[in-house]
């Protein structure tokens, strides 16, 4: 049973790449689809970021100016978040994009009143393009609409499955933390999510849940209150 009512769930853009690290891998988008629906069906309103890193990332482009990457990024979490809202709706769920920039012949524009009026009618929605602004990541735009449509929660399905005090993958000793106040993570550097993204979910006092999205369930797990990954409060 879900004790959350409305969450935002945020999605990294390699995560939809699954084992290919490019573009979307179908399995993948399948996979994460099943457990929307899951949590769906238990009346819990969601709103979706994605990012664009199995696309394009901004830090890649050595030699070019930091707007215009920035800008390539989003239109990289566009081209994620119409694939996401094409599975979706092909398993009968209603989905809108909303987008930052304006690219209104594939996507609404983002207006909040919108979005809370789709959540109203049982529809997902799928914020793209981050907060519309260069020098900001997809982090800061999840916890910055998470703010606006007063989710419950912030839910950062990751690669890991949880937040460690060093790379798990390169440190076998790395030691996973359950729980974490907002200022640890800032204080340690710990690479949770951006700084901005943790003021803001701090300011707003909004709980973050990091986790593994490839574990079994745990999109749907955690909208239940069980206990994985890392929480962020």
């Amino acid at each position: 049973m879900a004790i959350y009512k409305r969450v935002i769930i945020k999605l990294s853009g390699e995560a939809l790449a699954g084992n290919k690290g490019f573009g979307i891998d179908e399995s993948m988008l399948e996979y994460i689809v099943e457990q929307i629906k899951k949590v769906r069906e238990e009346n819990v309103e969601i709103g979706i970021i994605i990012g664009g890193g199995n696309f394009w990332r901004g830090r890649q482009a050595l030699n070019m100016e930091k707007s215009a990457a920035d800008h390539m990024g989003m239109l990289a979490t566009v081209m994620n978040s119409i694939a996401l809202q094409d599975a979706l709706e092909a398993h009968g769920i209603p989905t809108r994009v909303q987008t930052a920039l304006t690219i209104t012949r594939v996507a609404e524009p983002y207006i909040l009143r919108k979005a809370l009026h789709h959540f109203e009618k049982g529809r997902i929605v799928i914020f793209a393009c981050g907060t519309g602004n260069p020098f900001f990541s997809t982090d800061t735009g999840a916890a910055l609409r998470a703010a606006e449509i007063n989710a419950e929660v912030l839910l950062l399905a990751k690669n890991v499955d949880g937040i460690y005090d060093s790379d798990p993958k390169t440190n076998p000793n790395a030691k996973k933390f359950d729980e974490l106040s907002y200022l640890d993570v800032i204080q340690k550097g710990l690479h949770a999510m951006d700084t901005t993204a943790i003021s803001l979910c701090m300011e707003n006092k909004i709980p973050i849940i990091a986790f593994a999205l490839k574990e079994k369930d745990s999109i749907v797990r955690v909208v239940n209150g069980e206990r994985i990954g890392t929480i962020i409060h």
